[in-house]
């Protein structure tokens, strides 16, 4: 059979030597979890078989069991390319939801705690001439409450806006070679205004007279270059670019990056990546993308699919997903309660497609202190594996926390999160409750009555204060940049045949009362002075929420020049 999701999983940082482990492995329930008793790192009984990358709660995984997993595992075996030998062999995971250990001959490699990171270990030491056994074990307690979990729902089925679970892995499993000495994936920060590329790259393995020479192209034209010297274990550089061309929607234009690694013998380490060159900034009342305001013209996007749940059937649908929200008008996308793979933000760099970044941090009970150690481990290293994307244009840790938000955590994590990207606004969190500082200040309206929706902001936008969820405990709003981040929702299914299918409001008796509704909630936000963006909740149907602009399986349920002529009406805030 073809290899599933076949395509190189990590757009950003490339390297020639890896093969895609995705495709059959045998497999096995431990209900008990007690796999490492029953021997099953050596030879125990794996007595089904599992279709990697998905998850076995999916019908492409051929598994497709919903019920609760405490433990599965996971078991192949694979051979190392015979032109790797003297390199480094690390084993590398999308994401693995969510507590994982990895074995190879029966010898454990390493573990990794987090449902939501990308996480790789170095199994060279391990490995025989010939064929290779790995073993994976994947435990996941999504009703723990120390574990975040998004919307994967707590109970047997799924119920309101909580859906069918994810467990284990659930995106590409490869090998890569590396040399014995080679390049960490650096962090590059753009500087518009002067044409520069900062780069921080940081070396793995010790060796003396190393120099990094990394050359930028564009469009086939050596555009910049420079060669740096190690600086202890980084390499500190500033690329300089000639012909600058800024990084938007209107023209996403990213420059080819090649990174050469060497020392007096000749060349170690080759990785090629890319970069757009973009500014932000977010002191008035409008985020100023180069510069100039942009009205975020959002949609929430869930990213579940109906075969796929978490993981996408292909990268086809990747990119089709941002295409089909730019087809009806909007310019980005809150990443809701998920944390996308690396594939889709490539597809929003090339695309031209504006992101928040958020964490699934729903499960979670903030009261508990361990899970601030675990929420922080895995929170930190998503930004730092996305911090290069050009298509991230905001930060969000946490959704609609309550009461259960008041413990100074949320704004803990804010200043953390600053500390590691002050290139971006952070959002504390999305609606509901802002327990202290936030670059952004914003509300959830899911008012369904245009005039009653319009007059609620009305006395911000004379001069006034915003609509905040939690008037008596919202952290006092301070004059940062404002918009309703999620709105709308409207349901529609007028084909539905069961009550368990809903959205918000009263259904509309007709298209006509649908585009009325849509119409005059958007222009409410479009035209407020004092608005910097909105989210329409929500790109598609996900399993019983039926609010979509799509079905769940993509087929659009409107006319998109309908929607796409009201949401791309000038904002006022653009004047």
């Amino acid at each position: 059979m073809s290899i599933p999701r076949a395509e190189y999983p990590r757009p950003q940082w490339v390297r020639d030597a890896w093969v895609n482990l995705n495709g059959p492995w045998q497999f096995a329930f431990d209900f008990g979890c007690t796999g490492r008793d029953r021997e099953m790192t050596a030879s125990g009984n794996f007595d089904k078989e599992i279709i990697v990358p998905f998850c076995p709660e999916t019908p492409l995984s051929g598994i497709e069991y919903k019920d609760f997993m405490p433990a599965i595992w996971y078991r192949r075996t694979v051979t190392i390319p015979a032109e790797w030998a003297g390199q480094r062999v690390l084993i590398r995971f999308g994401a693995v939801d969510y507590d994982t250990e990895v074995w190879v001959n029966g010898n454990s490699a390493g573990t990794h705690r987090g449902g939501y990171c990308s996480f790789s270990l170095d199994i060279t030491a391990y490995l025989q001439a010939g064929e290779n056994v790995i073993t994976v074990c994947a435990e996941d307690d999504t009703r723990s409450s120390l574990q975040p979990t998004g919307k994967q729902s707590g109970q047997y089925g799924s119920h309101g806006c909580h859906y069918t679970r994810t467990t284990g892995i659930w995106q590409t499993v490869w090998l890569e070679a590396v040399p014995q000495v080679y390049l960490g994936r650096p962090k590059m920060t753009p500087d518009l205004e002067n044409g520069i590329v900062y780069i921080d790259a940081p070396i793995v393995g010790v060796a003396d007279g190393l120099e990094l020479q990394v050359v930028a192209v564009l469009e086939g034209k050596n555009v910049g270059q420079v060669t740096a010297n190690a600086s202890g274990h980084h390499f500190l550089a500033a690329l300089p670019i000639s012909d600058v061309q800024p990084w938007s929607p209107e023209s996403p234009t990213l420059y080819d990056l090649t990174f050469t690694l060497s020392d007096a013998k000749g060349t170690i380490d080759v990785v090629t990546s890319y970069i757009g060159l973009r500014s932000l900034a977010w002191d008035g009342p409008a985020l100023l993308l180069n510069g100039k305001p942009v009205f975020q013209r959002l949609i929430l996007d869930q990213g579940f699919y109906p075969d796929g749940l978490y993981t996408a059937p292909n990268d086809a649908e990747l990119r089709g997903d941002i295409e089909r929200s730019q087809a009806m008008g909007f310019n980005g996308a809150r990443l809701h309660q998920k944390v996308f793979e690396e594939r889709f933000l490539y597809w929003a760099d090339k695309l031209g497609y504006l992101v928040w970044g958020e964490m699934a941090d729903w499960g979670l009970d903030l009261f508990r202190p361990e899970t601030l150690d675990r929420f922080l481990t895995e929170w930190r290293t998503i930004v730092a594996r996305d911090y290069n994307h050009p298509a991230i244009v905001g930060w969000c840790p946490f959704n609609e926390r309550g009461s259960d938000g008041r413990t100074g955590v949320v704004n803990q994590v804010y200043h953390i999160t600053k500390q590691m990207d002050n290139t971006r606004p952070v959002l504390d969190t999305s609606g509901y409750l802002h327990d202290g500082d936030t670059d952004v200040y914003d509300s959830h309206d899911y008012d369904q009555n245009p005039e009653s929706f319009t007059e609620r902001h009305a006395a911000f936008a004379n001069g006034g204060k915003p609509f905040i969820n939690n008037p008596g405990r919202d952290a006092a709003y301070q004059g940062q940049p404002y918009f309703v981040s999620e709105y709308g929702g409207i349901w529609w299914n007028p084909n539905q045949q069961d009550d368990k299918a809903w959205g918000y409001g009263d259904r509309p008796k007709n298209l006509e009362d649908f585009f009325a509704r849509f119409k005059g909630l958007t222009e409410a936000l479009l035209q407020h002075p004092r608005m910097c963006g909105l989210c329409y909740t929500q790109l598609t149907d996900v399993e019983q929420e039926v609010n979509g602009l799509y079905t769940y399986d993509r087929k659009p349920k409107f006319d998109a020049a309908i929607i796409k002529a009201i949401m791309s009406q000038k904002a006022a805030i653009e004047e």
